[in-house]
């Protein structure tokens, strides 16, 4: 039996198509078979590539109050950041929040701004791990490696049109947080499928998956850590995995963050061969006046050094890219936290980044996630 064709629409141009027989041949041979061409007012169709867009939180654009507030208008107005009702948080924030905030904010990215390439860090690491990407996957045919922001540019909107329009039919959506969370992982695939919304050909989607207790990523959160430490000539007492907290409410209504947090510390201790006392989980980033998860990393710092604690290193394991909240907040607010109040050494261990050992826990998620698209 062939294909039913009431309405007459397969083309038959080439003598010998008959009923189904041409859509063989257009697979097989190419459009030029059986298949009339295309009408002369119809748009350049691309197709045949595969695509990759890595996806980070976001950034402003620059440190200037203007651009602080517009940022963070797109960051505190998602509804999976701030899950409070809007009649309650939209006084408050376009009141109080966006009329004070930018300010102190623009001041603490002043104090760790890329000024050789004028843009934060966070933009400088995510295009460079997308550049490095694409050249590690060079052996695969017909593939593209793109970025974008969640909050800010590029956009995640514009960066999959780009891709589709180019010729990707297929594209694989990688969020950059090894620990899944609503606020993360979350929100930046709701802005991608929303962008699919716009797209008359929508290309196939596949999204990376958590990968808090991948073997490599654990693999390469150890050699950070002791690549650092042999750079050192002193010696930690203590190591904190300190991760961006999330509200207890988000907690409490079934976001898996908190867990994924704790086994990548496990596995992290399990792998450097380290005592259970040596290695301990903190949350930092609190926002407002809700309850945050617990143990927070500020109090944490403080209450160590008084206790008699001298030597500490901190870590970031949920950060794929240094950041305002690990250059900032750790390697300036947390130190002098904790050298005011009695501790002697402190050191922050840098994030992945595009360094070698983070380019290959990239590198392997992506060819894990793209097996049967090559």
């Amino acid at each position: 039996m062939g294909i039913s064709d009431p309405f007459g629409l397969v083309a038959r141009s080439v003598t010998g198509c008959v009923d189904g027989d041409w859509i063989d041949k257009l697979m097989n041979e190419g459009s030029s078979h059986c298949i009339e061409s295309k009408p002369t007012d119809h748009p350049d169709v691309e197709f045949g590539e595969i695509g990759v867009l890595l996806r980070n939180l976001g950034t402003p654009d620059a440190t200037d109050p203007a651009s602080l507030r517009r940022y963070l208008a797109e960051f505190l107005t998602d509804r999976r950041v701030i899950e409070w009702p809007r009649w309650l948080w939209y006084p408050i924030l376009y009141g109080i929040v966006l009329n004070t905030r930018p300010k102190k904010v623009g001041k603490a990215y002043e104090a760790i701004w890329n000024r050789e390439e004028d843009e934060s860090f966070l933009r400088t690491y995510t295009r460079n791990q997308a550049l490095l990407l694409g050249k590690r996957l060079s052996d695969v045919p017909s593939l593209r490696v793109d970025w974008a922001m969640r909050y800010g540019q590029p956009s995640i909107r514009d960066k999959i049109s780009e891709l589709q329009q180019s010729g990707c039919e297929k594209i694989l959506l990688y969020p950059l947080y090894p620990q899944y969370a609503a606020a993360t992982t979350a929100t930046v695939n709701d802005e991608s499928f929303r962008a699919l919304t716009d797209l008359r050909w929508q290309p196939a989607i596949r999204t990376v998956p958590r990968y808090h207790d991948d073997p490599v990523y654990i693999e390469s959160l150890a050699r950070s850590i002791e690549n650092h430490f042999s750079t050192l000539d002193w010696e930690p007492d203590l190591l904190l995995t300190s991760y961006h907290g999330i509200p207890m409410s988000y907690f409490k209504k079934g976001d898996p963050y908190h867990c994924q947090c704790y086994k990548t510390s496990r596995l992290l201790r399990e792998r450097l061969g380290w005592a259970s006392d040596r290695i301990m989980v903190t949350f930092q980033s609190r926002f407002g006046p809700e309850e945050w998860l617990q143990p927070y990393t500020d109090k944490t710092v403080e209450a160590l050094a008084k206790n008699g604690t001298r030597k500490i290193a901190v870590i970031n394991p949920g950060f794929v890219s240094d950041c305002l909240e690990t250059l900032e907040e750790m390697g300036v607010e947390a130190k002098e936290i904790f050298l005011d109040n009695g501790g002697e050494k402190f050191t922050h261990v840098p994030c992945l980044n595009d360094s070698d050992i983070g380019m290959n826990v990239i590198e392997h998620i992506v060819r894990k996630e793209i097996s049967g698209w090559v």
